[in-house]
């Protein structure tokens, strides 16, 4: 994923549309490999995700990672 796929995948969400999804069907990560934390909100610059959550993805089940992505939007654009 990139950037500008990441824009307009949050803004699908957002609207209350479909999490992105690999293409053997599990929810895809948000990650742009833009990796670095901001002290000031504890999110990844790149794709808006705190620590704890990045840490745990491979271990999430789906619907658990629906729910990290169901909350990405309301923390903002990503870094270019």
């Amino acid at each position: 994923m990139n950037t500008l796929t990441l824009r307009r995948d949050l803004t699908r969400v957002a609207a209350g549309g479909a999490v992105p999804r690999t293409p053997e069907g599990r929810v895809a990560s948000p990650c742009v490999n833009v990796c670095r934390m901001d002290p000031a909100t504890g999110w990844c610059e790149g794709c808006r995700r705190r620590i704890d959550e990045i840490a745990a993805w491979s271990r999430l089940d789906d619907t658990a990672r629906e729910a990290v992505w169901r909350t990405l939007p309301a923390r903002g654009a990503p870094a270019a």
